[in-house]
């Protein structure tokens, strides 16, 4: 695996800046420009690692106003829960699919441009770098929304695609053994967001997850199957030898 992300580092900084007294609970962070140029990054990495820090209860993004620090943040990051990939996908067709239709309505030209960039990236035959590029696709479409709320949901799903090892193992088995399906299908959601069409941006979405469910659950079967056959080769086995001894 790769190192920390750009985007982790930064959050990071912005973390100890709160926790050692530049921005106080309550109030304003400096805008985008300001803290890109403050910390020597683009703007595109301030917006991730404020959304990352949203979903973990630091900061709240208030569409219009600007972006502030969390007057009670939490203890923690939060504990993830006990699901399977199969729950984190059916769960992310269901949110994913309406953040991507209210995106259509909301998306700007920055976003979009961004999106086709990101898609080129998803090609690349390293997987860490497409995958990131598959997160930051899914994260870019939830700010979209100008949903908070969507934003904060669909950050925690990637917590759980990452941080959950079976979770995380299931994702690796079926992504990147497809990856002209995945291509396809994140342009198909591109495009409809392009057109600004709700309607085909939440069909796009749709498919792309219900084809990830299939995957998933074909993975499932085909690893179940190899282990009864591994144990009934094992039985097999030990019968022979146990007829040799006697």
């Amino acid at each position: 695996m790769s190192g920390k992300r750009l985007f982790q580092t930064v959050a990071e900084k912005i973390v100890n800046l709160i926790d050692e007294g530049a921005f106080t609970p309550g109030t304003r962070l400096p805008g985008e420009r300001e803290l890109a140029e403050r910390l020597g990054v683009s703007r595109v990495t301030i917006r991730e690692a404020e959304i990352a820090l949203q979903a973990v209860g630091r900061l709240e993004i208030k569409t219009g106003s600007g972006v502030y620090v969390s007057e009670s943040p939490p203890a923690n990051g939060g504990h993830l829960p006990e699901v399977s990939a199969f729950e984190v996908t059916e769960a992310r067709l269901l949110v994913e699919s309406e953040a991507a239709a209210l995106a259509a309505h909301n998306i700007t030209d920055e976003a979009i441009e961004h999106l086709a960039e990101l898609i080129e990236e998803m090609g690349s035959d390293d997987q860490d770098t497409s995958n990131e590029a598959d997160e930051h696709f899914h994260l870019t479409i939830a700010e979209a929304s100008n949903n908070p709320a969507m934003v904060h949901t669909i950050r925690s799903f990637w917590r759980m695609r990452e941080e959950i090892s079976e979770v995380k193992a299931a994702y690796e088995t079926v992504c990147f053994h497809d990856s002209a399906s995945r291509m396809e299908e994140h342009r198909a959601v591109f495009e409809a967001l392009r057109d600004r069409d709700p309607s085909a941006a939440r069909s796009a979405m749709r498919e792309h997850f219900q084809r990830l469910i299939t995957a998933l659950l074909d993975a499932t079967e085909k690893i179940a199957l190899e282990e009864v056959q591994q144990r009934a080769s094992e039985s097999r086995e030990r019968f022979q030898a146990a007829g040799k001894i006697g």
